[in-house]
């Protein structure tokens, strides 16, 4: 299993999954093995930093905090010593049913890669190794135009973010569990 024994800086990681459908009817979705050394949570609270992307109370419905806790731009990192950057890998997917040219698949997986540093603080540091692919299974027919690609970065952004929360938000607390889960 993809996201057995992941972790963040503060709760257990694990597997998210989300999806939008756009307006012009192109669907987009991630899935993310939620391994970080940030957080995805503000500060010591329990609110997430995707939260102005969360969709019907997916992962818990708190919004941001109010007010912002002091610690909230406190970088809050796993481990502070003898880190490797192999023990700190947040690895997705993002895919449409949109079709798409290697270029602007590639685009996509850029685009997708932002809801990262929407969903999780510090993110993209030297001992984070993330990656996202992408796909495009040109299911839907549609070759997305200039405008209704801007409109499927977006997306693809906020869809990576609403999945990293879920990782976290959904993880399930096991036995030797270094962190405890969301919902402890």
């Amino acid at each position: 299993g993809a996201g057995t024994g992941a972790l963040t800086a503060t709760f257990k990681g694990g597997l998210g999954s989300a999806s939008t459908v756009l307006a012009n009817g192109i669907t987009v979705g991630a899935l993310v093995a939620v391994n970080a050394l940030g957080s995805a949570t503000i500060g010591s609270t329990r609110h997430f930093w995707a939260a102005p992307f969360e969709l019907d109370d997916e992962f818990g419905g708190l919004g941001y905090p109010a007010p912002m806790p002091q610690d909230a731009a406190l970088p809050r990192l796993k481990f502070r010593e003898k880190q490797s950057a192999t023990a700190n890998t947040t690895i997705a997917v993002i895919a449409t049913d949109a079709v798409l040219s290697k270029a602007e698949a590639k685009r996509l997986a850029i685009a997708a890669h932002d809801g990262f540093s929407r969903a999780l603080w510090p993110s993209h540091t030297p001992l984070d190794g993330d990656l996202v692919f992408a796909l495009a299974t040109g299911a839907s027919g549609k070759a997305p135009l200039l405008e209704d690609f801007i409109d499927l970065g977006a997306a693809a952004a906020s869809t990576m973010a609403r999945a990293i929360a879920r990782g976290v938000y959904d993880a399930v607390a096991a036995d030797n569990d270094t962190k405890p889960s969301w919902s402890q």
